[in-house]
């Protein structure tokens, strides 16, 4: 099953390495990865997805509770929360191509940020199913780049993640 885990942590050299590290020496896979400093120059907020049962997920929870860096974390599954994640793609776009990549960036929501005779950069955000949708659509042959932010995720209403 896919988890999402936001974790508020010291801003400091090391802190991602040793995330990383409990991760790796337990054998377990992080599917994506964001970390980006906070409001707060001091923290840094991380969010990472992983898969696992109930029980590989506690463990991780308990072990991620002991790092020093770790100031608190939130699991997002557990109550309803936002989840976007931002792709910028480099498509073909050549022809009578051109007018149909336009069409399903429109479709998509996505934005075109760069043009040139045969080329479309287009930025799109959603979730992760969104963006494999339009991934999809535009098919592989079209296809000339890809670069992918991984999810991040932010809990709905009240609930909030802070030290």
């Amino acid at each position: 099953m896919r988890h999402i885990i936001s974790i508020l942590m010291e801003n400091e050299s090391g802190a991602l390495s040793r995330v990383a590290g409990l991760f790796s020496a337990r054998g377990y896979n992080i599917e994506s990865l964001n970390v980006a400093p906070t409001h707060d120059p001091t923290l840094s907020r991380m969010t990472l997805v992983t898969h696992g049962n109930e029980a590989i997920m506690e463990q991780i929870v308990k072990q991620l509770n002991k790092l020093i860096d770790v100031v608190k974390l939130m699991e997002l599954e557990e109550a309803p929360a936002v989840e976007r994640e931002l792709m910028l793609i480099k498509l073909r776009a050549d022809g009578e191509a051109r007018e149909e990549v336009k069409r399903l960036s429109d479709i998509f929501r996505g934005r075109i940020l760069d043009v040139t005779n045969k080329i479309y950069t287009i930025e799109l955000t959603g979730t992760s199913d969104k963006l494999d949708a339009f991934v999809e659509a535009v098919g592989e042959s079209r296809i000339l780049e890809v670069v992918r932010s991984g999810a991040m995720g932010i809990a709905r209403g009240e609930r909030v993640l802070r030290a």
